[in-house]
């Protein structure tokens, strides 16, 4: 009996040790548990906070992406324009150069004797028009239309001087 009553006594002692390492691994346990808890926590704080960094960045991307295309576009649009001012400037110096031709070839008629001072005074006209234009940065209607009108006009002077 005694040594059962020992073997009892030994068999609580060795159960209380293993309740007592039992609370401690439950109370380690729950202490983890908290940790953990507390970590996802601040872990989907940080989240949310770089996520809304991340979409603020996104947006202010987008507008300065925006504000760049609507300058590039912009710029074309002023390639474009300068473009045809080039290519509308260099048709009006091509004019220049025939109404001075034209103005010359009269002069050397009028010279051998040949009475064109009415063409050579529209000839002089004409060249000061196209001079204008030349130097004209602006492409407004009006100048289109004088010089088209200009045109008809030293046509009509060939005409006049293959009479001759």
């Amino acid at each position: 009996m005694d040594r059962f009553a020992a073997e009892k006594e030994a068999a609580r002692a060795q159960l209380s040790s293993v309740e007592s390492q039992l609370r401690g691994i439950k109370e380690n346990s729950l202490a983890q548990a908290k940790k953990i808890e507390e970590l996802e926590a601040r872990l989907a704080f940080e989240l949310a906070k770089a996520k809304s960094k991340a979409e603020k960045a996104k947006a202010e991307a987008e507008v300065i992406m925006a504000v760049y295309r609507s300058d590039a576009e912009a710029a074309q649009v002023q390639a474009g324009e300068a473009a045809e001012t080039t290519q509308t400037r260099a048709h009006w110096i091509a004019e220049l150069a025939k109404c001075q031709s034209r103005r010359e070839t009269l002069e050397e008629i009028h010279a051998r004797g040949f009475n064109l001072t009415d063409e050579i005074i529209k000839a002089k006209e004409y060249e000061a028009d196209a001079r204008a234009l030349t130097s004209s940065d602006d492409d407004d209607d009006d100048g289109s239309k004088s010089g088209s009108d200009n045109k008809e006009d030293l046509d009509g002077e060939q005409a006049t001087l293959e009479e001759n």
